[in-house]
């Protein structure tokens, strides 16, 4: 299963790198990845004007984005769009961080699920 990573580079940049989570097959249930331990879960509704500026992450966590969209930008001016299905997983805890920005004038439903 193909996930984004994004991270802080040596740069004190954050950047985008595309990860794939090794899936297995378990018969008649379809194909899991291992068991990975998380810390909890939150919620998260965003609205249509959502426009949040230079910020880092405050933990690793996987972000899933259920409806709406989220488009991120990085130190070096790439942008990628996040939409229903999409998985993010965000590390970007020390450094400038990264922008994010609602699609469309649209709300975005997502879920983190906390690492640490």
């Amino acid at each position: 299963m193909k996930i984004t990573r994004l991270y802080t580079g040596s740069d004190g940049e954050s950047h985008f790198e595309d990860i794939e989570i090794p899936l297995e097959d378990s018969g008649d249930i379809g194909r899991m990845s291992q068991l990975q331990d998380v810390t909890g879960i939150i919620f998260r509704e965003t609205g249509p004007e959502y426009d949040y500026d230079w910020h880092t992450v405050p933990q690793r966590q996987y972000v899933i984005t259920l409806s709406g969209g989220v488009d991120i930008e990085v130190g070096d001016g790439t942008i990628r769009r996040f939409g229903p299905g999409d998985i993010l997983l965000a590390e970007d805890t020390t450094g400038k961080g990264h922008r994010s920005r609602a699609v469309n004038a649209q709300p975005r439903k997502s879920i983190f699920v906390t690492l640490d």
